[in-house]
């Protein structure tokens, strides 16, 4: 459970950087873009492979709480959701304008039906730190302002529905293999 805590502090903790306008600016003012980036990149990488050896290692047995059955019915439609409009938030399309932080929707959305779909202390853990940092995120941009304007086109929406559709069914028809648990009929 060390590693997934851990791995959740670097990466979480480095993606809450934007988070503190000042602090970001002193960063950037005394390394220098490419060196910023290059350390977020290094931190995030080494905090995502930590979560997913230490989510994969921690027991799944100690519970906390019963799963919703509820949130497990709609998980394979939510998390659809949330991987579109984690695509659009990436992309330069209407859904992004409409939506304007549609990445921290989505994760929002993803970790939330996770978080209840599951009830032990790893799962628990992991999606409820996810939707912690997506809140403060979100909370954060909205008072900074922080929306790029641009022109929208319908090409890159085409991009986030195909895509974050594809990666859905991908994720669905996959999860018993890779997490343990069938979530969908035609899953493996």
């Amino acid at each position: 459970m060390l590693l997934l805590v851990a791995g959740l502090v670097l990466f979480l903790g480095i993606h809450l950087v934007p988070v503190f306008p000042a602090f970001r600016a002193g960063l950037l003012e005394r390394h220098g873009e490419r060196r910023y980036k290059a350390a977020f990149s290094a931190v995030s990488g080494l905090g995502f492979v930590l979560i997913v050896v230490g989510f994969a290692l921690a027991p799944r047995q100690v519970p906390l709480f019963a799963p919703s059955p509820t949130a497990i019915a709609i998980a394979p439609a939510a998390v659809a959701l949330s991987l579109v409009l984690v695509a659009a938030g990436n992309l330069r399309g209407h859904l992004r304008r409409i939506v304007q932080h549609p990445m921290l929707i989505g994760t929002l959305i993803w970790s939330g039906v996770h978080f209840l779909a599951n009830g032990d202390v790893a799962s628990t853990l992991l999606f409820g730190a996810f939707f912690a940092w997506a809140a403060i995120d979100l909370v954060s941009a909205i008072a900074r302002h922080a929306v790029k304007a641009f022109t929208p086109r319908l090409a890159h929406d085409v991009i986030a529905i195909v895509g974050g559709g594809g990666l859905a069914l991908a994720a669905a028809w996959l999860h018993r293999i890779l997490f343990g648990v069938r979530v969908v009929p035609f899953g493996l």
